[in-house]
């Protein structure tokens, strides 16, 4: 499945942390990419990819500057538009093993950071609500992300990785991956 995140309003300086955690949920549970519509800010784009450079990929940041052109760019390319929102179907009900969402090879997640214009509810095939109560988009991207892969996002692995985390009941162990002669040839 080939699942794209798409940011809508992101302000700089007052969204870039919670712009980045979305971006770095996105990658770590599956996803391919974000777009990030709004203000340009190449702090989270050099963040994310600092932790693709570490820690694996592929994943990539991109900007917009409006969301209705990419939606239909998206939508011509096959992707099915899903709105994350608490407002939306149950996610348990639409991300259910069997669902039409669920076969669907290409799957464009909307969240928002500014309040979200009507027009995306109604450009979205499916609106999407995570716990019917306000709660954060990063919170329901992960959740949504986690069901829509039926939990496979969490086991995913990532190619070019420089270090990998060794699970343990308790502390930390990280370990270094040797590089190929031709990574370190650049």
């Amino acid at each position: 499945m080939e699942i794209i995140v798409l940011r809508y309003g992101h302000r700089d300086v007052r969204d870039y942390r919670v712009t980045t955690h979305c971006a770095l949920v996105s990658r770590a549970l599956g996803a391919n990419k974000i777009i990030i519509c709004g203000e340009k800010d190449e702090s989270v784009t050099k963040t994310v990819d600092d932790v693709t450079a570490r820690w694996g990929g592929p994943f990539k940041v991109e900007w917009c500057d409006a969301w209705k052109p990419e939606v239909k760019r998206l939508k011509k390319k096959g992707f099915v538009i899903v709105h994350l929102t608490m407002y939306g179907l149950s996610v348990e009900e639409v991300t259910a093993k069997g669902s039409k969402l669920s076969k669907s090879k290409k799957v464009c997640a909307i969240i928002g950071s500014q309040k979200v214009e009507r027009a995306v509810y109604e450009a979205a095939d499916y609106n999407v609500g995570v716990a019917q109560q306000p709660h954060s988009e990063i919170a329901a991207l992960a959740v949504f992300l986690d069901r829509i892969q039926q939990g496979k996002g969490l086991s995913k692995k990532f190619k070019g990785a420089d270090r990998r985390i060794i699970p343990q009941e308790r502390g930390k162990k990280v370990i270094g991956l040797k590089k190929s002669k031709a990574k370190k040839k650049k």
